[in-house]
């Protein structure tokens, strides 16, 4: 078996990709524990205690738990520990990195599928068209006229393609076709015969349950149509399932007809279950037709040790390796995941080993065959983003992955706010009726002139050398759908956007996409992935009048961690936190600072890219709700030059396979820190005044970044020394000695966060290419060592000579981003040297 090691590595390593799943109920749902082990229901439930299913998966769940070997010492166990902490220990151990969710099982009390974000980076939708089109029907006609066949397919091919171009958690359609008429679908059912279908349907009351054949087929073959015009793949039910099910009728083999219309060739189908029994009939139809792919949850774990493997022997005995997936199609229970994953992995290590015995394959033929299973094959299929997620492995909670489903019926929702941040960092937006943004700018997005990266804080208008002008435009298309209810009872959406020249063009100025760039670096090169969490500090101002004139002022005098403090702006937080939550936002803390008026929040740590629009949604709910409470919040770095500044202090990490790698690992390190860990880190340092024109973007941030202040004005580096500019962090729950990441203080609130994080990714690549290494940590105030260390500039034109000399960034960030970056921040030193006053007026736009 030695010889088997590494093909055993390989597959207990890899993260996996569960591509259908059902939602996680309540601990105190009806629905009865003893079917996480069985498909049996009534009084067959009786027999299930004695299956080799139950028998051996009891066992393994008690092993997780430590707890008694019976289903009583298991249901007690999950009492008493909650639906929390099983879900994160399940979760953990299966290792899971992303879930499609079929949510169209109407289980009591379920968990709807944005509360399974705790537990994965991502968590995604599969729409169940069946499920759709009863809810539909179980509402009234429009206007109150009867149902008819053309009503209901335009309010259902209509909400289909609303939901799966506006909802970005979508990543496929499903069908349970088998369960209600059957396998063998017409694809060319008539009019005549769809009409009576609806009819019959509808005649049966309410609530809907749609099982006529001709119109199951009519349903099916409208999404199929659908399918093909936004390219998502459609599964299907195959083989084994409740006694709901006509089990002969769910043969694969049944689905010819549909596989030989031409007109669905290129639609995307997966049959699910491994079809057991039907598992050489699947086999067969994914080596023959190129559009059947295979998926063997289900049939894993709920068979013997034998017939798992023999059904995952019988999938690959025809299909090719890079169409078949895994998946739990864990439900209700967060065990159901666990043993799902945990027989995935023991049954395709023997299939692959087996294989490698009998001279199918060689040994890193086995391996690449296993990450394929696991993880590549559905991450490209469902066009899944898993390379820029991780997972924090020690607590299982995990990144967010952002989506909201818009619901049309909602008829309060009025404007859509289409987000951007420039390049001065600057949040502006383009606001559609909610009408529009639907019919028309999801699918085309919005135009915007290229002159809009190009404009400085004082200046709506392009700074001379950025190459930007009024000639050229650029789109705006929506990336994610949070919606939040800003002003009133009226509710407006909120949109963050990229930058296209056409839809799926991304145009070369756009921050998001330089740090998806950089990112896509720093994995290719190294299988590295930044996690970040930001610090937001901010003022709470209100408006006066003195001597006719509008004044800005501190709310509040008082000090630093002021309960009074929190007392007064206690409302505003109790509207702003649920906004954030709503958002997906994780706030960790929150308290008075020491300025006049002055709070911080600090957020969560998650992949760089969320990390980064994290900031720009928590900047504008923040700003939001200020005002409806008369309030000005203003990110500025130095609101007033004779009190305490504010900044974004960001946290960086670094992960490898869902592990943080930023800590040291027996490797004896002096800091606590990997070795990984110290050549990005050092290359950040080195690279530090050429990052502060990214981080620092205007004159008045280095107005905040004195010595003495806790801003870092020195170029060093500290252990836990907070005058550092970078200082590595033990946080609690940190082995003693160990560092799980380091402070980026010279970051502050007029940055782009996409651009600061892609400078800092930038430097650290540099440093790990280079292999730098970190000089000794500087332990005590470095105004102390003013004459051995480096001032880090004083000045946006000491940062901008800085980035001139760097070399760097012109390949990693881009060129003509860069071009436009310099020539906004000349025009930024240009005017604010001119206009002594003018940083007055930048509350209002920070």
């Amino acid at each position: 078996m030695e010889k088997y090691a590494e093909l055993r590595k390989a597959v207990e390593k890899v993260e996996l990709v569960d591509a259908h799943a059902h939602n996680i109920v309540s601990l105190d749902s009806v629905f009865p524990f003893i079917r996480c082990f069985t498909e049996a229901d009534g009084d067959a439930l009786s027999y299930a205690t004695n299956s080799l299913c139950f028998k051996r998966s009891l066992r393994e769940i008690a092993e997780l738990y430590g707890s008694e070997v019976s289903l009583s010492g298991v249901e007690e166990y999950r009492r008493r520990s909650g639906l929390q902490s099983i879900t994160s220990v399940c979760f953990k151990a299966a290792r899971i990195a992303a879930i499609l969710i079929d949510d169209g099982i109407d289980l009591d009390k379920k968990q709807d599928t944005q509360w399974h974000q705790s537990f994965a980076p991502i968590v995604g939708r599969v729409l169940r068209i069946e499920n759709l089109a009863e809810k539909i029907l179980d509402e009234e006609a429009p206007n109150g006229s009867p149902w008819t066949l053309d009503v209901f397919t335009a309010i259902f091919v209509g909400k289909l393609k609303s939901d799966v171009t506006v909802a970005d958690g979508i990543f496929g359609l499903k069908s349970i076709a088998a369960y209600r008429s059957g396998l063998e679908i017409n694809t060319n059912v008539s009019r005549q015969d769809a009409e009576e279908g609806l009819a019959e349907v509808l005649c049966a009351g309410k609530p809907v349950r749609i099982t006529n054949k001709n119109f199951v087929d009519y349903i099916f073959t409208r999404s199929l149509e659908v399918a093909l015009c936004f390219d998502l793949p459609m599964q299907l039910h195959t083989g084994l399932g409740d006694r709901d099910l006509d089990l002969r009728l769910a043969n694969p083999l049944h689905l010819r007809t549909l596989l030989e219309d031409k007109r669905f060739s290129k639609c995307r189908i997966v049959l699910l279950h491994a079809s057991y029994p039907f598992s050489k009939e699947a086999s067969y139809l994914a080596s023959v037709y190129p559009q059947v792919y295979l998926d063997f949850g289900l049939a894993i774990p709920k068979l013997s040790i034998n017939g798992m493997i023999s059904s995952v022997k019988e999938l690959l005995e025809l299909a090719p390796v890079k169409k078949v997936m895994f998946s739990t199609d864990g439900y209700a229970f967060p065990e159901t995941f666990y043993l799902g994953a945990r027989k995935a992995r023991e049954v395709v290590f023997t299939v692959l080993r087996d294989a490698c015995v009998d001279g199918d394959l060689s040994i890193p033929q086995a391996m690449e065959a296993a990450e394929d299973i696991f993880a590549k094959n559905a991450t490209q299929f469902y066009k899944i983003n898993v390379a820029m997620e991780s997972i924090d492995s020690k607590h299982a909670i995990c990144p967010k992955f952002m989506s909201m489903t818009y619901n049309s019926s909602q008829n309060d929702i009025a404007l859509v706010r289409i987000i951007w941040v420039d390049a001065s960092g600057q949040h502006r937006c383009r606001v559609v009726p909610a009408r529009r943004f639907y019919d028309v700018v999801v699918e085309n997005g919005v135009g915007l002139t290229f002159a809009c990266m190009g404009m400085t804080s004082a200046i709506d208008g392009p700074a001379d050398g950025t190459n930007l002008s009024g000639v050229g435009e650029t789109r705006l298309v929506r990336i994610y759908q949070p919606s939040i209810e800003f002003h009133g009872a009226k509710q407006e959406e909120m949109v963050l956007a990229d930058m296209h020249l056409i839809p799926g063009k991304p145009w070369e100025y756009c921050p998001r996409e330089a740090l998806r760039r950089v990112s896509k670096v720093l994995k290719d090169e190294f299988n590295l992935v930044v996690n970040a969490g930001f610090e937001v500090e901010f003022y709470l101002l209100k408006r006066i009048l003195r001597e006719g004139k509008e004044e800005w002022v501190p709310f509040d005098s008082f000090p630093y961690c002021s309960t009074s403090a929190f007392d007064a702006a206690s409302p505003i937080f109790h509207e702003v936190l649920p906004a954030l939550q709503s958002l997906n936002v994780s706030v960790e803390q929150l308290h008075a600072e020491a300025g006049k008026g002055q709070f911080e929040m600090a957020l969560g740590h998650t992949v760089c890219s969320h990390a980064a629009d994290n900031l720009i949604f928590t900047h504008e709910v923040i700003k939001a709700f200020a005002r409806r409470h008369g309030l000005l919040a203003t990110f500025v770095p130095k609101y007033a030059l004779d009190d305490i500044g504010s900044g974004s202090h960001v946290h960086i990490s670094l992960w490898e396979n869902g592990e943080n790698v930023f800590m040291a690992s027996g490797e004896g390190s002096c800091y606590g820190i990997s070795k990984v860990g110290e050549e990005f880190m050092a290359g950040v340092l080195h690279h530090l005044p050429s990052i502060l024109a990214f981080t620092a973007p205007i004159p008045n941030s280095y107005d905040r970044i004195q010595p003495n202040t806790w801003s870092g004005a020195y170029q060093c580096w500290g252990q836990e020394n907070r005058e550092a500019p970078l200082r590595t962090a033990c946080p609690p729950g940190v082995p003693d000695g160990l560092v799980s990441n380091f402070e980026i203080k010279s970051f502050d609130g007029c940055a782009n966060p996409h651009l600061g994080l892609a400078s800092i990714i930038a430097s650290g690549i540099d440093g790990l290419r280079r292999h730098l290494r970190l000089p000794k940590p500087v332990d005590e105030n470095p105004s102390n060592l003013h004459a051995e260390l480096q001032r880090l500039p004083t000045s946006l034109s000491e940062s901008l000579e800085a980035l001139e000399k760097d070399d760097i960034f012109k390949d990693l960030i881009g060129e003509k981003l860069l071009v436009a970056i310099k020539g906004i921040r000349k025009a930024e030193i240009y005017y604010y040297g001119k206009n002594e006053d003018a940083y007055k007026q930048l509350i209002h736009h920070y």
